[in-house]
């Protein structure tokens, strides 16, 4: 028979975890979205035919006469305004609430100028999504090279 020596704090861990996970979520993990607004995710990628680029904003809730995008240089700026339906609104104190009401806005600087006058924007499910054409100037364009005769020379 062997002896294993006992820990005589090991029915305490459980309530150790609990009060350090309580410690963290409290005051090492600050909730960031207090100190910064809150945003929403944004998915960018460029066309295969590199000519535009196509945005994906999550908006889950929001109405779509609540969005405002525009255009400008080189940025897209997107603002969402959510408001809860008073249907929601109950009677009750919270005991956790996670949906933001208010208004949300991010800024997008993309790699390339963009035609501002020919975004389009289309709004299902949830779902913003921007098709953002690159600016003519900034496609590369072929330089011709002219050959000029040296002096002398047929």
């Amino acid at each position: 028979m062997s002896m294993v020596p006992r820990d005589p704090f090991e029915t305490l861990t459980p309530l150790r975890d609990a009060v350090g996970r309580l410690f963290e979520e409290s005051f090492v993990r600050p909730r960031f979205e207090l100190f910064a607004g809150q945003v929403f995710p944004v998915d960018i990628r460029e066309t295969e035919d590199k000519q535009q680029y196509v945005l994906e904003a999550s908006l889950p809730g929001v109405k779509p006469e609540d969005i405002q995008v525009t255009a400008e240089g080189d940025t897209i700026t997107i603002r969402a305004t959510s408001k809860m339906e008073k249907e929601k609104k109950g009677k009750g104190t919270y005991v956790r609430r996670e949906h933001y009401e208010g208004e949300v806005s991010r800024t997008i600087t993309l790699p390339t100028l963009i035609d501002a006058s020919k975004v389009q924007a289309s709004y299902e499910q949830g779902v913003l999504m921007l098709q953002v054409p690159k600016s003519e100037g900034t496609k590369p364009k072929q330089i011709p090279i002219k050959v000029k005769q040296e002096a002398g020379t047929q």
